[in-house]
């Protein structure tokens, strides 16, 4: 039975290796042979795509996917979606879910590979029924995981419902590279056994396993496979595409596709390379086997090393993959796959970097634990429960049915702001509020691709190997004299130049200091008010959650020293009680 290949090069390979930031400008030159090569689907939007677009490289996603599929007149476009969490990291009512799906379709999507984090069957609903009816193709996904009581019986019941919803074809959606040979094999022969629908499997090459698991699966009846070139392959990636498609050849699962075309499409990637090789990082493109231990996915493990770099952290790196596991079975053994994946991800590196465990609790974890992000695979234990959300008894609803309509008042919302110029402005403003803003009234600049990005100064220094610790930097004419130097085991950096720089307050009893890195989303109190320890004073976006600031004591607040959007680093007095 003939295989087909579908290509992540444009979104999955890119978001595992590369934090996602490739530009669309790096993308277009090659289309036209990619859609040469006779691919079944080129996955090239949705998941962090979008999120990243408008953070870091101030494009427009909706004008990237329509550019890409000006060039597509032979390969259907794919995207990646996150059913009622769209390419967001909460749910959205059903009236934005709706809008969304019908836009994406309208400009360009043909292939909507849907998914839920939890496998929540009515948090895909929504999204399903939408696609189906504009007519597009549905392929329902089911992500995949090992846990005590993730078991194959457990994924052929959900294929059912998946079947039964309308859906066109089955991914399973192996985010982290879990999967075996053996249990490939035995999945996919119970799922055809069981249902209709053609079967794709998608992996990723953490575990080294990937490679064999393709294998098996075709031996089992899979009928797509998702690949990435080989520039952009391997690690926490895809396996290769001109190797699967090379093995394959001579066999009875022969894809058919062009290797010469394929081929020249690499040798683009791979000059292409050299120039994300700053945000490249080593142990993205490793393999490790510890990957069945902690269960971290391709796409969460690059931007695990970039939070922490973010957060001038690395050096906790194993112990955040070993607190990994406790998180995730504490919360019912979510599969890790965006957002449950930065739900139990951000959460690790909170009660590392805290040194208490859930000193912090994101409002998303709080959420989680509330029930509002579906049904846990595992009830979680009550004493938990009442830890994160003290008496508050988790909802059993689907979680959509408890959201009002939203797309009307926050298309006001935007209007008033001045920020609308189409219609699909109005879903970035929805699925971005803190962000999008800025990006659409044109304020936002693009990340600057350096040859050694800021964070890896601590890195090469502390590695005590001789490198210059003095620089004469001159910024559009001003002069800076830094001097870098290690100092109790991180970095001071003084800066002396004409202009003055605006010093953080002198600590003093009653200061609110700032626990990591982030942007303040919401001052909620003003200068004079009376507050209780306890009490939200405000809220800073995190590693893409948001954390709320509390009040550890009663009292008047005397000053505030941020406001909404400043930037705030570890240890910055945020303001001050007494």
């Amino acid at each position: 039975m003939k295989v087909k290949i579908t290509e992540t090069v444009l979104r999955d390979a890119h978001q595992s290796l590369l934090a996602t930031r490739m530009r669309t400008e790096d993308m277009l030159p090659v289309i036209d042979k990619l859609d040469e090569a006779g691919y079944f689907s080129l996955e090239m939007w949705g998941g962090a795509t979008f999120d990243t677009c408008i953070r870091y490289l101030n494009e427009d996603p909706w004008v990237r996917l329509r550019e890409i599929k000006q060039h597509m007149r032979k390969t259907k476009a794919q995207m990646l979606l996150r059913g009622q969490n769209l390419v967001g990291y909460r749910h959205y009512s059903d009236d934005v879910v709706e809008k969304f799906v019908s836009k994406a379709f309208e400009n360009g999507i043909d292939i909507f590979r849907i998914f839920d984090a939890v496998n929540d069957v009515r948090n895909m609903q929504t999204s399903i029924k939408t696609a189906t009816d504009i007519g597009a193709h549905v392929q329902g996904a089911i992500s995949y995981t090992i846990s005590p009581v993730h078991t194959t019986e457990k994924y052929v019941e959900f294929a059912k419902e998946l079947e039964h919803m309308g859906c066109d074809s089955l991914c399973i959606k192996d985010m982290a590279g879990l999967i075996s040979p053996h249990n490939a094999k035995s999945l996919i022969q119970s799922l055809k056994d069981e249902i209709s629908l053609p079967i794709a499997l998608h992996s990723h090459c953490t575990s080294g396993m990937a490679p064999m698991s393709y294998m098996a699966a075709c031996e089992a009846g899979v009928d797509i496979l998702d690949t990435a070139l080989s520039p952009l392959s391997w690690g926490t990636s895809q396996p290769p595409s001109e190797s699967i498609v090379a093995g394959l050849q001579g066999t009875p699962y022969e894809t058919g596709l062009d290797l010469k075309c394929m081929t020249e499409a690499a040798l683009y990637f791979r000059n292409l390379k050299s120039k994300y090789q700053c945000i490249l990082d080593p142990i993205s493109e490793q393999i490790d086997t510890n990957v069945l231990l902690y269960q971290i996915p391709g796409g969460m493990l690059s931007n695990l090393v970039s939070q922490l770099k973010e957060q001038n952290a690395l050096d906790k790196y194993e112990e955040v993959l070993e607190e990994m596991p406790r998180v995730r079975a504490e919360l019912g053994y979510p599969p890790l796959v965006t957002p449950t994946s930065q739900i139990v991800g951000t959460q690790a590196v909170l009660n590392v970097l805290m040194g208490e465990r859930y000193k912090v609790v994101p409002k998303e974890v709080k959420d989680y634990v509330r029930g509002l992000y579906g049904r846990p695979p595992k009830p979680m234990d009550q004493d938990f429960v009442a830890m994160i959300i003290g008496e508050e008894t988790p909802i059993t609803s689907r979680p959509a049915d408890l959201l009002s309509p939203e797309y009307d008042k926050m298309k006001l919302q935007a209007e008033e702001m001045g920020i609308i110029k189409k219609e699909e402005d109005i879903l970035t403003y929805i699925l971005y509020p803190s962000v999008a803003p800025k990006f659409l009234k044109g304020e936002l600049e693009p990340e600057v691709l350096t040859p050694v990005m800021a964070n890896d100064c601590k890195d090469i220094i502390s590695q005590n190997t001789s490198y210059p610790t003095e620089f004469k930097v001159e910024v559009e004419g001003d002069v800076f004299n830094v001097k870098v130097e290690p100092k109790s085991g991180t970095l001071n950096i003084s800066e002396n130049s004409e202009k003055d720089k605006p010093q953080n307050p002198i600590e003093s009893k009653g200061s609110v200091k700032c626990d990591m890195q982030g942007v303040v989303l919401s001052v909620d109190v003003d200068t004079g008010d009376q507050v209780e320890a306890g009490d939200t004073l405000c809220v800073i976006e995190a590693m893409k959650m948001e954390n709320s600031v509390s009040a550890s004591q009663s009292g008047t607040v005397k000053e505030i020293y941020v406001s909404n959007g400043d930037s705030v680093s570890t240890g910055d007095i945020l303001m001050l009680i007494e």
